[in-house]
């Protein structure tokens, strides 16, 4: 009983003890409350105090704000007012000036007003005095017209003439004087233009000419053989005949030994054949032995000779010209050009001069200098051969060059240099001239005296052919002709058209190097007797 009544005045004790910390701790938080409610007080009037001084500067700063923005503003209207002040003097000024302006024009267009009234006025006048004169001018052309028809009917009665006749008549004299005028003038532009063509053609050619040093005289090829004494014709014949038999038979080649004292004539149409035959007729002759057995020995070493000559003038043409990568072959028809002969020039050195110069002329005019020489060196290929095959050595020369595989512009120049075709390139061309300048100048070829007064027969009958051509003389061997003509039938305009057909007629049904002049002379004479 004690030990419960212990605990229950424990547990009290410690309900006791608990209330009196609970009520100490209520206490202690209401006593901080107190507090915190007056620290808030004091804050509160602190901060009230803070606001009322911040609503005092506010009001300040906004009050002296105002003022400054009302002394910016009465500056601002200030300036604004004598900006507009100055504008509007300007603007016064101005308008001033465009005043005085406008009073100055109007002042001027017054005056010219004026000035174009007064015009007016003197134009008016003129213009009834152009009026009268128009009318007067109209009845004197009437009256001129009326004279006119009665001149006309006058003149037809005296000259018996209608006026279609009389038109006719003059559009005849009209005609006449217009073809006077077209030859005069056709005469100025075709002097003028071939002096100039043939200024620059000569600068060209005499270029070339002078640069080219080739050998200028003709050869003949030597088919005579010069014997030591008559007593050696004898021993060529031999017993019966048989070494000139032997001989002939060996070289294809006729012997003729006639009464020509001492000389045997060697005939056949094979250059190189004949060529033979005199090299080993000449070879028996200085050795004496002459019989069959050493005649075949002689031909034998003349054949291998002439053929190391051939051999080596085909390569002495190459190298001279500088053309290079030739076929064997065609260096070998080259050597046997220099066997061969066109009315007496060689045609190896005629090949080798039309080379040289072919390439001078390219040089000129700035073309293939190589390609030329090369086109004008095989141009007269066919030479080699032609007594050999069929064809003239212009078609046999191309087609030994198609055979040889050379380009199309030699074989163009070679197919067109006697003029059986037309060129097709400018190497061709220059080929051509320069063959015409081998084979035209003088020395260069031999004429038959027959060909020679053919040709000079049919120049002069070419210029008789003509009407009004009195006489005419061929003279410089053939390259001029002179052309007298009568003057009561030629006239100075006549004589362009003239001379102008007969060169036509020259160059179509003449075959001739080089060029023609045709010279053709009008003159009147007279003659009186004193007595």
């Amino acid at each position: 009983m004690q030990g419960t009544m212990d605990k229950e005045v424990r547990e009290i004790d410690y309900v006791s003890l608990l209330i009196g910390l609970g009520i100490g701790i209520v206490i202690a938080v209401i006593s901080s409350l107190i507090m915190f409610r007056k620290g808030i007080e004091h804050r509160k009037r602190i901060a009230e105090a803070e606001i009322g001084s911040a609503e005092l500067e506010s009001q300040r700063i906004i009050s002296e704000a105002e003022k400054m923005a009302e002394r910016k503003k009465r500056e601002a209207l200030f300036e604004a007012k004598e900006e507009i002040h100055k504008s509007r003097v300007e603007f016064e000024k101005e308008v001033k000036e465009r005043r005085m302006e406008i009073q100055r024009l109007e002042r001027r267009l017054q005056q010219k007003e004026e000035t174009l009234e007064k015009k007016m006025d003197s134009l008016e006048k003129k213009e009834e005095g152009l009026n009268r004169q128009i009318k007067e001018i109209e009845q004197r052309q009437q009256e001129i017209e009326n004279l006119y028809q009665q001149q006309l009917e006058k003149l037809e009665s005296i000259s018996g003439l209608s006026v279609e006749e009389a038109k006719e008549y003059l559009l005849n004299k009209v005609e006449d004087e217009v073809k006077h005028d077209a030859a005069i003038l056709v005469k100025e532009v075709y002097e003028k233009a071939k002096e100039e063509a043939n200024r620059k053609a000569k600068e060209v050619l005499a270029t070339a000419i002078q640069k080219c040093a080739v050998d200028h005289t003709s050869e003949i090829t030597v088919s005579v053989v010069s014997l030591p004494n008559d007593e050696m014709k004898g021993r060529i014949i031999g017993r019966e005949g048989r070494n000139i038999r032997t001989l002939e038979t060996l070289t294809g080649i006729d012997l003729i030994i006639d009464d020509t004292p001492e000389a045997v004539i060697l005939s056949g149409f094979d250059p190189i054949r004949r060529e033979i035959a005199r090299i080993a007729l000449e070879k028996l002759i200085l050795d004496g032995r002459i019989h069959p057995a050493r005649i075949e020995e002689m031909v034998e070493k003349a054949r291998k000779e002439v053929e190391n000559t051939i051999r080596e003038e085909g390569d002495r043409a190459t190298f001279e010209t500088g053309v290079y990568g030739l076929h064997p072959e065609l260096v070998k028809l080259l050597g046997k050009l220099s066997f061969r002969t066109s009315y007496g020039q060689n045609v190896l050195n005629h090949s080798i001069e039309v080379a040289h110069l072919a390439g001078l002329l390219a040089a000129e005019l700035g073309e293939d200098v190589a390609l030329a020489k090369r086109a004008g060196l095989l141009h007269d290929i066919g030479k080699a051969v032609d007594h050999e095959m069929e064809g003239s050595h212009v078609s046999i020369g191309a087609e030994l060059c198609r055979k040889y595989h050379e380009s199309e512009v030699v074989i163009d120049a070679i197919l067109s240099h006697h003029g059986d075709e037309e060129p097709k390139s400018i190497i061709a061309v220059l080929v051509q001239a320069a063959d015409s300048i081998s084979a035209s100048r003088p020395g260069a070829r031999r004429e038959t005296l027959e060909s020679y007064i053919k040709r000079l027969q049919k120049l002069e009958e070419i210029a008789n052919s003509f009407d009004g051509v009195e006489k005419s003389f061929a003279i410089q061997a053939g390259r001029e002709i002179r052309i007298m003509v009568k003057p009561e039938d030629v006239s100075d305009e006549d004589m362009i058209l003239i001379a102008r057909e007969i060169v036509k007629r020259i160059e179509s049904e003449l075959d001739y190097p080089g060029q023609i002049k045709v010279h053709v002379i009008r003159e009147t004479r007279a003659v009186e007797y004193a007595k």
